[in-house]
C-alpha cells in the first residue's frame, strides 16, 4: 500500500481542512493509502520514509526547525507535493512583516521549490477538493499525462495575475474568455473591455488564474518566466 504524510509548515490548515471536504471521495482515497503522518489528525512523532508528501505552507527561513522539516521530508519521501498556494508560490506569506505573537521575528518566507526539489504543484488557496484528489489518485495510478501541468509548475513559483498579464494580456494572446477572473479567489481580477485587469493589492499569489487560462501552455509559460 502506498504510504502518504501530511506535513504542515507555515500555513492555516485551510489544505488539509479542503482535502477533508472531499467526504466519500476521501474515504475512497484513504482505502488506497498508508496514512502515516499527519501533525492534525495523528499522535506520530517521527516521520518515516514514505511514497507521497502532501506539503502545504512556505518555509519560514527564521524557524530552523522548518527549514530542517522541509530538507528531511526531501530525503524520506519519493514524491513531494507543494500543496496549495503557501506551498507552491509563497502565498499571503510573502506580505508578512512579522510583529505577531507568538513568533515576531518570522518575517521571510519561501515557498517550498525555493528550499527543496518539488515534484508536483497544487495551485489554490486553498486548492479545490476535487483537484486534490484529483492529482492523489493520478499519482497513483501513474498517470503522467494529466500530471504534467502540476510537474512543470513545481518547477517556478512565479506564476500570478501579474505574469498573466506580462505574458498573455501583453502579448495578444488573451481572448476575453474571463476564466481567470472566475477562477480567482479574492476577485482580484476584473474583467474590462474584455481584458483581465489585476488589482494587486487583492492578488494572494495563488497561482490559479494563470493554471486555468487556456492560452497558457505549459512548460512554454514557465520557460517565458525563466528566460
Amino acid at each position: 500500500m502506498v504510504k502518504v504524510v501530511h506535513l504542515q509548515l507555515s500555513s492555516c490548515c485551510g489544505c488539509l481542512i479542503s482535502l477533508t471536504d472531499t467526504y466519500e471521495k476521501l474515504l475512497d482515497v484513504l482505502g488506497k493509502i498508508e496514512l502515516i503522518y499527519c501533525q492534525t489528525i495523528m499522535d506520530e512523532r517521527e516521520i518515516k520514509e514514505c511514497d507521497i508528501a502532501l506539503v502545504e505552507g512556505s518555509v519560514c527561513l527564521e524557524d530552523h526547525h522548518s527549514v530542517e522539516l522541509a530538507k528531511e521530508i526531501r530525503e524520506k519521501a519519493k514524491i513531494v507535493v507543494a500543496l496549495g498556494a503557501c506551498a507552491a508560490f509563497g502565498g499571503v506569506t510573502r506580505f508578512c512583516k512579522g510583529n505577531q505573537p507568538p513568533k515576531p521575528v518570522h518575517t521571510s518566507f519561501l515557498p517550498l521549490s525555493r528550499v527543496i526539489k518539488v515534484d508536483l504543484a497544487i495551485p489554490g488557496c486553498p486548492p479545490s477538493p476535487e483537484q486534490i484528489v484529483r492529482v492523489i489518485e493520478a499519482a497513483l495510478s501513474g498517470d503522467t499525462v494529466y500530471l504534467e501541468p502540476f510537474v512543470e509548475l513545481a518547477k517556478n513559483p512565479e506564476v500570478c495575475g501579474c505574469d498573466l498579464i506580462t505574458k498573455v494580456v501583453n502579448k495578444a494572446k488573451c481572448m476575453g474568455c474571463g476564466t481567470c477572473s472566475a477562477a480567482c479567489p479574492t476577485r482580484a481580477i476584473e474583467m474590462i473591455d474584455g481584458k483581465p485587469v489585476v488589482t494587486t493589492s487583492l492578488c494572494i499569489k495563488c497561482g490559479v488564474c494563470s493554471f486555468q487560462c487556456p492560452r497558457i501552455k505549459f512548460p512554454d509559460f514557465l520557460n517565458e518566466i525563466e528566460g
